[in-house]
């Protein structure tokens, strides 16, 4: 900053501008005037607005000549570009100036410094026109097909894209994006005879066949009445669809997606439709709402309407990819909401709960940048509800830090003791004992008996009771099975009880609830069968007969059990370190000492 301050003092400013204005040189000396100049002007001691009109159009002269200094050319776009970022006057200049053909020449040449700067100066003059003047310079841009160009020859370039390139991207498509937000910042107007036709027009190509064989010979009224009860199909919370359009945003930008998706996707918005509308289960997805609010939410992700940051670099692959990019968007995301809707089982109550899963889907998979429509189709379709469930459990984990090494190491230390503990409490249940129900051939569940273990652990004991009464005490029951004696525990179909059943629904029911035990009775083979009365007694007793047997307890309920326990556990344990950060790795244990001559030698008596 001193040695800035110091040349423009002495005339160092006014003499760079004499060798870029005079030109004598237009090679090495030009480009290290040029960024001498720049460097300088960079300090902000002297503004942009006080270069001369003369000397910018030299430095434009520079840009629009055909044979040109490689290393000239990316300064002279440079300075232009902080021209027009800096002053408006100037700005109108160098785009009366510089022909967006000339911007799109430097653009397809293959030197990425070039590039890069074209770039540069084309979102400069973008951000510097009015809404009208971007529209017609984007569409003239877009015809030329600089959108082809950039998708092919710069996202898709063997070089990788640099920091500044990804930034004047990401305003591209935030300059793009932002045609939009005039639709999105207008309601629907009911009195328009162009918007009642589009309405109209969405409405026909769901209901066109089914309307006009109803609406034939129809009075006046009746075709009204039967209108709206076509729009209440379509999804509309009003009979008049004009008053669900009136919020903005999304105004009429709702109702674009709506009539490009009909018009695009015929097939697939019939479907949608008319899957939905014939619904009577309260579980329809209703079209026209799910438009609108996912019209508000994709401009909310792609941030339409926002100013565009200075540093950000965040754009999507994809956009360059198609024309229509936000349209094109729509339809695979309002395809997406009723498939999500589908897997949630959603009902209209659950509208915003689906809005907030949709949300997360499609962030999620613009986080990784797909290059292309399909690939994003394909990656976000992947990405299902479960899925969904499954990574917020994860991340949820990973914040409390319950997946560190360290944490998981405790975890599998704890495990034992809680088995052990989950094993007595089984135990201990069978103690206890549990009233079961006999199935007679005839299906009738009209006797009970009950069923327990003794307090040593040794004998089971059961027999039958009268319904009503209290449980007995294990010393009433009469018969006794020795735990000693049985082999085998045996669930589900392999049950004496339910294989003589047969296979009827009734019985497929019962293969959930069965087990049996098989023990030695004298010289032969015997089974005692149970049929659970819930299925918690049923993972309790059998947890409870394999501990009994030594065989590992696999319920699903000693998986839930052990996890809350675990989890309890940890947290108590972690108490002390709370907000403490946990290492990955142990600390390293020091090496040993190169001498161990430093014990006290109790023997010394000191005299």
């Amino acid at each position: 900053m001193t040695f800035a301050q110091e040349v423009i003092s002495r005339d160092g400013l006014q003499r760079l501008g004499t060798i870029i204005e005079d030109g004598d040189d237009l090679g090495e000396v030009l480009a290290l005037g040029l960024k001498a100049f720049l460097e300088l002007m960079e300090h902000g001691v002297v503004s942009w607005e006080t270069l001369s009109i003369p000397f910018v159009r030299k430095v434009v002269c520079y840009v629009n000549m055909n044979l040109m200094d490689a290393s000239v050319q990316p300064l002279a776009l440079r300075l232009l570009e902080s021209v027009t970022l800096s002053s408006p006057a100037l700005g109108q200049l160098v785009k009366s100036e510089v022909p967006l053909d000339r911007l799109l020449v430097h653009l397809q040449v293959m030197n990425q410094q070039l590039q890069t700067k074209a770039m540069a100066l084309l979102t400069a003059l973008l951000q510097g026109a009015n809404p009208t003047e971007r529209k017609h310079m984007l569409d003239y841009l877009w015809q030329r097909n600089l959108r082809q160009f950039i998708y092919k020859n710069i996202i898709h370039s063997a070089t990788p894209l640099g920091d500044e390139m990804a930034h004047h991207l990401y305003v591209l498509q935030a300059l793009t994006l932002g045609l939009l937000e005039p639709r999105m910042r207008t309601p629907l107007d009911p009195y328009s005879q162009e918007q009642r036709e589009q309405l109209q027009a969405l409405r026909q190509a769901a209901f066109e066949l089914e309307g006009e064989s109803l609406s034939t010979g129809l009075s006046a009224d009746r075709r009204r009445s039967l209108c709206a009860r076509e729009f209440r199909k379509l999804g509309f919370s009003n009979s008049n669809p004009a008053q669900d359009l009136e919020r903005v945003p999304p105004g009429l930008l709702a109702l674009d997606n709506m009539l490009y998706f009909s018009r695009h996707a015929p097939s697939a918005y019939s479907r949608f439709v008319l899957e939905n509308s014939s619904r009577e289960d309260k579980h329809e997805c209703p079209f026209a709402r799910s438009s609108i609010q996912l019209t508000v939410l994709l401009c909310e992700l792609l941030r339409v309407g926002e100013p565009c940051s200075e540093t950000a670099q965040d754009f999507s692959p994809m956009f360059f990819g198609q024309d229509q990019s936000f349209h094109e968007f729509f339809c695979v995301a309002i395809q997406l909401l009723n498939k999500t809707w589908k897997e949630m089982r959603a009902t209209q109550e659950d509208f915003d709960k689906v809005m907030q899963v949709v949300r997360e889907q499609l962030a999620r998979t613009l986080a990784l940048k797909p290059t292309s429509l399909e690939l994003f189709r394909t990656k976000v379709n992947a990405l299902t509800y479960g899925e969904v469930l499954r990574l917020r459990q994860t991340e949820r984990l990973h914040q409390e830090g319950t997946l560190a090494p360290p944490i998981l190491e405790l975890r599998e230390k704890l495990k034992p003791e809680l088995m052990s503990l989950i094993r007595q409490q089984r135990l201990l249940r069978l103690c206890e004992g549990t009233l079961f129900r006999k199935i007679s051939s005839r299906r009738r569940q009209d006797k009970l008996w009950f069923c327990c273990l003794s307090p040593n652990h040794k004998v089971l004991q059961y027999g039958d009771v009268e319904e009503g009464t209290n449980p007995p005490t294990p010393e009433s029951l009469p018969e006794q099975i020795p735990v000693v004696d049985i082999r085998a525990l045996l669930t589900g179909k392999d049950c004496p009880h339910v294989r003589e059943k047969g296979s009827g629904k009734q019985n497929k029911d019962l293969y959930e609830l069965a087990f049996s035990i098989s023990y030695d009775h004298g010289e032969e083979e015997a089974y005692l069968n149970f049929i659970a009365p819930s299925k918690r007694d049923y993972y309790l007793w059998t947890d409870g007969l394999n501990a009994l047997l030594g065989s590992p307890m696999g319920s699903e309920q000693t998986r839930l059990d052990l996890e809350q326990l675990l989890t309890m556990e940890t947290k108590l344990r972690l108490l002390e370190l709370e907000n403490v950060p946990i290492p990955e790795q142990p600390p390293p244990v020091p090496p040993p000492p190169t001498n161990f001559n430093f014990c006290y030698d109790c023997s010394i008596i000191e005299s």
